[in-house]
């Protein structure tokens, strides 16, 4: 198993991180938001990684930290929830907030995440209530450096489009989101973007 991956950032989308290693071997890993916002401006990284080893596929999920690789593997152990859907997950809840999600019970909160229904969100909180601990007061600061508009408009739609959704309609989100607020983020952006789709 592999615990963590650390050199340079050779590639950095919302979606995924490429990480170059000493020998040369480069390895990408899907992210989620609460990843790729510090990674952003890095030239190096330290990524913690889960490895998904399937008869047609092996693929490898990155994490900024323990804490968010943690909160991806109770995720993955609830029944109906795989490793995309708490990708999702964690893209739409920083997992600070994510964890007073749980425990508190909002089902609602967790509704909000395309995809996720009634039944599976009641599912992760019955599952994982008793097995999250909030740390905190469930927000965490973000810094982010500024990115041009069209920077923003082409990072959040490729970020959108890899996590299944149409590019068209995508674009029509990202674009709309733009008009209302014009210096918003790419996570921001795409944050919202995700509960219009």
């Amino acid at each position: 198993m592999i615990e963590y991956i650390k050199g340079p950032i050779a590639d950095l989308t919302p979606t995924d991180v490429v990480i170059e290693t000493t020998s040369g071997v480069a390895y990408i890993m899907s992210i989620s938001l609460s990843t790729f916002t510090p990674l952003q401006g890095q030239t190096e990284a330290k990524i913690f990684v889960h490895e998904v080893i399937r008869e047609d596929a092996h693929q490898l999920f990155g994490f900024i930290d323990t804490r968010e690789r943690d909160l991806f593997r109770l995720l993955i152990g609830v029944s109906g929830v795989g490793a995309n859907t708490a990708r999702m997950i964690l893209s739409s809840i920083p997992p600070a907030e994510l964890e007073v999600v749980i425990t508190s019970g909002d089902s609602k909160r967790l509704k909000a995440v395309k995809g996720i229904g009634a039944k599976t969100a009641e599912r992760v909180i019955i599952d994982l209530k008793d097995k999250v601990k909030p740390v905190g007061d469930g927000t965490a600061p973000t810094l982010m450096p500024s990115v041009d508009n069209n920077d923003v408009l082409d990072q959040a739609v490729a970020a959108l489009v890899m996590l299944g959704f149409p590019k068209p309609a995508s674009q029509k989100a990202v674009t709309k989101i733009l008009q209302g607020s014009p210096d918003i983020k790419v996570e921001q952006a795409i944050k919202l973007a995700l509960s219009m789709l």
